[in-house]
């Protein structure tokens, strides 16, 4: 069976809608869903707020592509366009890690890069999934690291820019 971590987050239209349709199309793939937290904008392009969440999910027919795939199906389905790196999207579905068995997946190919290369980063990742997975660690620089550990290694702004919202997914 592949498990995997999801980040999901958007910044345009009925943001909430959009996350939930993730959360709705994994159906009973679902292990587990963070609380919505709305962040500022990464990467340095001018945009709205996002709303961010983290989707636990397993499925013993996909591998690490076939998760790219669906992430990919749920951006298209919220017509996600891509013009401008890191810049505003109806959905982004992001692979953070996944999981064949016990055995984390470690993949760097022309399609997709695991563990995600900036999730050690990215206090929007880090809380929400510290949400679903207090044990939760991360493959950095090839050594695993308790994502407690990443995220109190953070700046304090980018840690207190990820605000709760009170909304829920399921």
């Amino acid at each position: 069976m592949t498990s995997v971590v999801l980040s999901i987050g958007s910044n345009l239209g009925d943001r909430q809608a959009h996350l939930r349709s993730v959360v709705d199309g994994l159906g009973d793939a679902v292990r587990a869903v963070s609380a919505v937290y709305e962040t500022d904008a990464w990467g340095g392009v001018e945009q709205g707020a996002f709303l961010n969440a983290v989707v636990i999910a397993d499925d013993p027919r996909l591998d690490a592509h076939g998760w790219l795939d669906r992430a990919q199906e749920f951006e298209r389905a919220a017509e996600r366009v891509r013009t401008q790196r890191w810049g505003p999207r109806t959905l982004d579905v992001d692979l953070v890690t996944c999981h064949d068995g016990d055995a984390e997946v470690i993949m760097r190919d022309e399609d997709l890069t695991l563990p995600h290369p900036y999730a050690h980063q990215r206090a929007f990742v880090l809380v929400p999934w510290l949400d679903v997975d207090p044990d939760a660690a991360l493959t950095v620089d090839e050594e695993r690291r308790p994502v407690d550990k990443l995220l109190a290694e953070l700046d304090p702004a980018e840690r207190d820019g990820v605000r709760p919202t009170g909304l829920v997914l399921i």
